[in-house]
């Protein structure tokens, strides 16, 4: 089950026709859900992550179990497992069945998956948190049948020609702060419309920041007229901790280098109150 759909390049995944999508099938996906006996919540760690699905899984009486990276874990699960120094929650699954004895059934299909999921939380295993034993399970799934050649190249090569028109647009609206070590991204919802936006085609572009010489910390923010906010993915490097600038300014969270956020202001607002901000730090 997913709360909402997730991103095209997504689809070829083994399985992917199977999920079922919370916002398209409200009343199906929660008889599923009430007639589970045993529920597992996979890569967030407080059920107000997955918004109205919280609803209905606040109703159901049976046992949860979570597995996630994320800092400050919510206590709604009976069996947590949950650690931050993973850096991609599918690394976490792979300890997981193997540590119930159940590796012998990771066939192609699972392997697959699994290093699908390592290989985006990891920001293709280039984050801090990539260690030899991230390496050595990903070794462990490609001799399992994992594609490490067709998997990448299904992920970040198969672009839509509008998609790359509005990461042009995102890299013309960049703006850098070389004072505070920043660089933001805008995005308005007339210019996602202008490129035909789907799900995913913004996937990425916060970290074209990092690769400034000298940026420290990277934004970018995204109007939703939907749901009437400003999305915000945070991107940093060292130590400086964007889950701690996430939850402080803009009701978010996630990791030390890499977190999300949102705003109700506006969008010009959103951008001064996150410049005023800045102003009060030390971004080093």
């Amino acid at each position: 089950v997913s709360p909402n759909e997730f991103p095209n390049f997504l689809d070829w995944l083994p399985g992917s026709e199977s999920v079922l999508v919370f916002e398209k099938d409200k009343e199906n996906v929660s008889k599923v859900l009430e007639s589970a006996e045993i529920i597992f919540t996979l890569d967030f760690n407080a059920l107000h992550r997955v918004g109205e699905l919280e609803h209905v899984l606040n109703k159901i009486k049976v046992p949860f179990v979570m597995i996630d990276h994320h800092q400050s874990p919510g206590k709604y699960a009976q069996f947590t497992y949950s650690d931050t120094g993973f850096g991609s929650t599918c690394e976490m699954l792979y300890n997981f069945i193997a540590f119930l004895g159940y590796k012998n059934l990771i066939d192609k299909t699972i392997a697959s998956c699994i290093y699908t999921g390592i290989l985006t939380d990891s920001g293709s295993f280039r984050f801090p948190k990539t260690t030899g034993k991230t390496h050595r399970i990903v070794a462990d799934l490609i001799d399992l049948g994992a594609e490490n050649t067709e998997i990448p190249n299904l992920l970040f090569d198969n672009n839509s020609f509008d998609r790359l028109q509005l990461m042009g647009r995102a890299l013309q609206n960049m703006k850098l702060l070389p004072a505070f070590k920043t660089a933001y991204i805008t995005l308005s919802q007339d210019e996602l419309n202008e490129f035909n936006y789907v799900k995913g085609d913004t996937e990425g572009l916060v970290n074209y920041g990092l690769t400034i010489k000298g940026i420290i910390f990277a934004a970018i923010f995204i109007e939703n007229k939907d749901e009437n906010i400003i999305k915000i993915s945070f991107r940093s490097q060292g130590n400086f901790d964007v889950n701690a600038f996430a939850r402080t300014h803009f009701d978010g969270g996630g990791h030390i280098n890499a977190a999300g956020g949102k705003s109700t202001l506006s969008m010009k607002a959103t951008i001064l109150k996150f410049e005023e901000i800045l102003k009060t730090m030390t971004i080093n």
